[in-house]
């Protein structure tokens, strides 16, 4: 009966953050489900108290990194990608295709998931139509490496936050294991996308006159000096959502951006959901389910474990959602970095499997609805179906050959 009422719970809470009726943040439900679980003693007030405040620093450090990407699209950051995208690509849906793969990889990684599915998905639709090139084959590669292609780095993914602090990792230690695997699957994502949307790509080139915008070189400085210094905060002991918010200031300031809509930017609604959506799944994790997925865990961080693991942590993305699945899943996995990264690979590239893989892809459909070119179903599922398994064989193979040259 607990894990009946704790996955109803879970289960209310992702699908009022998928419908999000009459626009109401995704707390509105999240909250009151946390509450109930405490209430109830589904999960001890104390228990409750330590998963919030475990949560508190990574949910500071997302803030942080939505304002920054906010910023960074406020200073014409992803207006001069889409211009340097049309003049590049010279009006061929091949070439386009390439360069938007590798803008939306760089973006992914550097800004997280979110920038790319939220701001330049639309910069990538105003450029095919500039281009008069068919956009579907573009729009869908930022979706799925919003997904796939947030492997590289934390802060590309909350769960890679998440899973950061469960490996003890630092954020250099982190991006050299991810690196290959992060290469490894945008390779296998380019070369299935190219060829599944071959008819589409294969219109005549269209080149034509585009804007040629200076670029944001005080916004460019200032994300590159970010970069690095989430790369030196941890081996000095300053936790990297400083130095986000210390970018996002400086970009703040030459904006001249109020500090009401500073305070909305960092999207302190959604933070809170997954401060509560956190205790939620703590309370499932306790039942049946999280039982069942202990066992199911491996213990060895082999070849053969880096796939199970993987392959867990896909099927339970699109079953629950890929946060909820790696919050289910760190505590089995946390005694080797190598299967903590593991449940990274399937919970960030199995979302391409369906749309409930990941609020990101959710609100990409969204995207797509709003701009009058919705995605097929079938298509997505077709696409998906050659995509997840073929990219999570690839991702933990150069995962196990990364591991093997660390030695870890």
């Amino acid at each position: 009966m607990i894990t009946v009422v704790t996955l109803v719970l879970l289960a209310g809470v992702l699908g009022f953050a998928v419908v999000r009726p009459g626009g109401l943040p995704e707390a509105v439900a999240a909250v009151p489900a946390a509450v109930i679980v405490v209430a109830t003693g589904l999960v001890p007030w104390r228990d409750a108290l330590r998963e919030l405040a475990h949560l508190g620093p990574t949910v500071g450090f997302l803030a942080a990194v939505l304002l920054l990407a906010y910023l960074a699209d406020r200073a014409g950051v992803f207006r001069y990608a889409g211009a340097v995208a049309a003049r590049w690509s010279r009006g061929s849906p091949r070439r386009l295709l390439g360069i938007v793969f590798v803008i939306a990889s760089v973006v992914t990684a550097a800004l997280s998931l979110d920038a790319t599915v939220v701001l330049l998905t639309p910069v990538v639709f105003a450029t095919a139509s500039t281009l008069a090139v068919r956009p579907k084959p573009h729009v869908y590669a930022c979706n799925h490496l919003a997904n796939s292609a947030s492997l590289l780095l934390p802060v590309s993914n909350l769960t890679n936050l998440l899973a950061m602090s469960a490996a003890g990792l630092s954020f250099v230690a982190f991006a050299g294991l991810m690196v290959l695997p992060w290469l490894a699957v945008i390779a296998v994502e380019y070369v299935i996308l190219r060829r599944f949307f071959a008819d589409d790509l294969g219109t005549p080139a269209h080149p034509g006159e585009v804007d040629r915008p200076d670029p944001p070189r005080f916004a460019l400085v200032v994300l590159g000096l970010t970069l690095a210094g989430f790369a030196v905060a941890g081996p000095v002991g300053v936790h990297p959502a400083w130095v986000a918010l210390i970018g996002a200031l400086a970009l703040a300031v030459r904006e001249k951006e109020p500090v009401g809509t500073l305070l909305r930017r960092a999207n302190p609604g959604f933070c809170l959901f997954v401060l509560a959506l956190g205790v939620v799944v703590l309370a499932v994790s306790r039942g049946g389910v999280g039982s069942l997925v202990d066992r199911l865990a491996p213990r060895q961080a082999g070849l053969v474990g880096l796939l199970v693991m993987a392959g867990l942590a896909a099927v339970l993305a699109n079953l629950v959602n890929n946060l909820p699945a790696t919050l289910m899943l760190l505590p089995a996995a946390a005694h080797s970095p190598g299967l903590v990264l593991a449940v990274l690979l399937g919970a960030n590239i199995g979302p391409n499997l369906t749309y409930v893989g990941s609020l990101a892809t959710l609100l990409w459909r969204q995207i797509l609805h709003g701009r009058g070119h919705p995605p097929v179903t079938g298509e997505f599922l077709r696409l998906g179906l050659i995509t997840v398994p073929a990219c999570l064989l690839a991702g933990v193979a150069g995962l196990w050959l990364s591991l093997r040259v660390s030695g870890l």
